[in-house]
């Protein structure tokens, strides 16, 4: 009998392993989401200081007062960082207010790769982790 086929897994062990997946993911998602909000607050609160740790590029396409971005991305940062928090909560609201966030913030780092180019690239990425960890939970499936 040695080749005779394996049982397959209950549904309930791969639900559990499924639901447990799922809630890494978005623990994940919504840690990296407070982790970027919070630099980003930081980052904000630089540019409102007219910290000179940026760099200005007088012929950018998409130029704004340094004032402007850093008003822009505090109030995202802050945003991030409730909707983070919200997703410890498995809200499906936060999930989606959560890809939202992650994705204007995402934007606003592109636009301001010239003032910042390596902090700039580096939540780029990060927020692309945390919209794909939101994408890609499944909602539990009821059982029965």
């Amino acid at each position: 009998m040695a080749n005779s086929p394996s049982p397959a897994p209950d549904r309930a062990s791969r639900t559990g392993t499924d639901q447990a997946l799922a809630t890494g993911v978005v623990v994940f998602a919504a840690v990296m989401l407070i982790i970027g909000g919070v630099m980003d607050i930081l980052r904000g609160s630089m540019a409102l200081a007219k910290d000179d740790i940026f760099v200005t590029t007088p012929q950018y396409a998409f130029r704004f007062d340094l004032t402007q971005w850093g008003w822009i991305l505090l109030v995202l940062g802050i945003l991030a960082v409730l909707v983070g928090l919200g997703l410890f909560r498995a809200a499906l609201w936060a999930r989606v207010a959560g890809v939202v966030i992650a994705g204007l913030l995402m934007l606003a780092s592109f636009l301001s790769v010239p003032y910042y180019p390596l902090w700039s690239v580096v939540l780029i990425a990060l927020y692309a982790f945390v919209i794909w960890g939101l994408c890609t939970v499944r909602p539990p499936r009821p059982h029965g």
